[in-house]
């Protein structure tokens, strides 16, 4: 979750805008707006490499690293339908159950450390 969140603080941060900020508008609207994303990119930057760290302890690092990439690609792919509206072909629908099904039979059969 927080490296989905993390991917779209990257899609968003555009450091051009940083150059509209001034002390008149850094707390209006405009500015939080500019700011928004490099705080999102730092707060879940941390967040997803401690929640990683926790998961490597748990689970051998090739098998939680892949977990964790197909999570996040599942969930990228569910933002985009839920709240960016983008249409989906049953190709998609097919290839995403088959991730889910590869991150379920990683995390039930690997073996621990």
């Amino acid at each position: 979750m927080f490296e989905t969140a993390w991917t779209y603080s990257v899609k968003y941060l555009n450091f051009g805008n940083f150059k509209l900020l001034s002390w008149s508008n850094f707390y209006k609207d405009s500015g939080l707006l500019i700011i928004a994303p490099l705080i999102g990119y730092v707060v879940f930057g941390i967040a997803n490499v401690y929640f990683f760290s926790l998961a490597i302890k748990q689970l051998s690092t090739a098998t939680a690293f892949a977990v964790w990439t197909a999570a996040t690609l599942a969930l990228l792919k569910l933002t985009e339908i839920v709240w960016l509206h983008q249409p989906i072909s049953f190709r998609e629908i097919f290839f995403m159950l088959l991730i889910m099904i590869g991150i379920l039979g990683l995390k039930y059969y690997s073996v621990a450390q």
